[in-house]
């Protein structure tokens, strides 16, 4: 198997070349290097689509003809369901959501390349995983440069193994990613292969000045887009959104409630409305409403005949309703504020800028707030 998995290596490696993802010799080395295979040793999940059915998963294991080639695909595999389930736990399917993966080749080296990190830096990966992107770092950067922080401990313990079984021990840490780990600070470059709501300013307190932090930036209605930002001396960090659409599970302190016991739908009149629901289809449309709304979670529900497209802050306990009927748009709010018209008036605002793109956009984050604006 060593020979074949080496083989399958090399065309990885020449597939995220030929891409664009992976682009200087180092990081070549170490994809060329690292076998992805030992960090799946305990089997990833399949999807099983059916038309009118919820999304399903099914177990891979090793020794399965198709696991070794999937293992070097430049794909996202599902490695644990419902913040416990891993593949040797289940035979048949499993509907329930995933909760953690081994991201996809082509984004971990992207990452990785965009963190322009140098010899001798100090890397934080937040969001270890099955441990491949550590993998990578420790052959790009040496053990002794690597600490990545895991906030599930049975998560950590088998990333902590698999490194271990390469060769690699960089420092594995247990705990909330969002925290850092000032334990290993200053560094060089941190990197969260696990989507944000907000910067956490305890990233940029443990970056040195000149030092880069690289982490994708979204909302509820999971929209998101991968920013970095430079760390400078008065404590701020400031940066762009790089072009292309990324997409990670939320950190886990960062993901929205359960949508248990919804309020009062029908407690306000409805108004015409000349934006339709359908705008948030559109990807930068939807992060531009999440910047006005970024806790606001979105479904549709089946009533008395129609679609209702329904918006949710359950904090805020604000929330919005729109229906179509006929050639106009209607809505009806509630709450504190009038969620709709927030989420609206920002993208007004956007689209009489001329909606530039999110590559466009720029990201403070501050002791007492994290802010995104756009130039037109």
């Amino acid at each position: 198997m060593n020979d074949h998995a080496q083989e399958l290596r090399g065309q990885l490696t020449k597939t995220l070349a030929e891409a664009g993802h992976l682009r200087t010799a180092p990081w070549r080395r170490a994809v060329t290097t690292v076998p992805r295979h030992e960090f799946l040793t305990g089997g990833f999940f399949e999807r099983v689509d059916v038309p009118g059915h919820p999304t399903a998963w099914t177990p891979v294991m090793p020794g399965s003809t198709s696991w070794l080639a999937a293992c070097y695909t430049d794909e996202s595999l599902v490695t644990q369901i419902a913040g416990t389930i891993v593949p040797g736990d289940l035979r048949g399917e499993i509907t329930r959501l995933p909760t953690s993966s081994s991201t996809m080749p082509s984004l971990v080296v992207r990452m990785l390349e965009d963190l322009q990190v140098e010899d001798g830096h100090r890397l934080l990966l937040v969001g270890t995983g099955t441990g491949y992107s550590s993998g990578l770092a420790c052959h790009r950067l040496g053990s002794d440069h690597v600490t990545t922080v895991e906030i599930d401990p049975d998560v950590a313990a088998r990333a902590r193994n698999a490194l271990g079984q390469c060769g690699y021990t960089p420092t594995v840490v247990v705990g909330d990613g969002l925290s850092g780990w000032k334990g290993g600070s200053p560094y060089d470059r941190i990197v969260a292969y696990c989507g944000t709501v907000t910067v956490p300013y305890a990233w940029v307190e443990q970056t040195t000045p000149g030092g880069i932090i690289l982490t994708t930036v979204g909302g509820w209605m999971y929209s998101s887009e991968l920013a970095r930002l430079t760390v400078a001396e008065d404590g701020t960090a400031t940066g762009r959104f790089l072009d292309g659409r990324n997409s990670f599970m939320l950190a886990r302190p960062q993901t929205p409630p359960p949508l248990d016991l919804l309020p009062s739908l029908d407690a306000s009149d409805e108004h015409p409305t000349e934006f339709s629901a359908h705008l948030l289809e559109d990807w930068d449309t939807r992060f531009v409403a999440q910047l006005a709304a970024p806790r606001t979670q979105r479904i549709t529900l089946d009533r008395d005949g129609h679609t209702e497209h329904v918006l949710l802050d359950i904090e805020a306990g604000a929330w919005a309703v729109l229906r179509q009927d006929g050639d106009r748009w209607l809505v009806r709010q509630g709450g504190p504020d009038n969620l709709w018209d927030r989420i609206t008036d920002h993208i007004a605002h956007w689209q009489r800028d001329g909606s530039p793109s999110l590559d466009h956009f720029a990201i403070t984050v501050t002791p007492e707030a994290q802010t995104v604006t756009w130039r037109s």
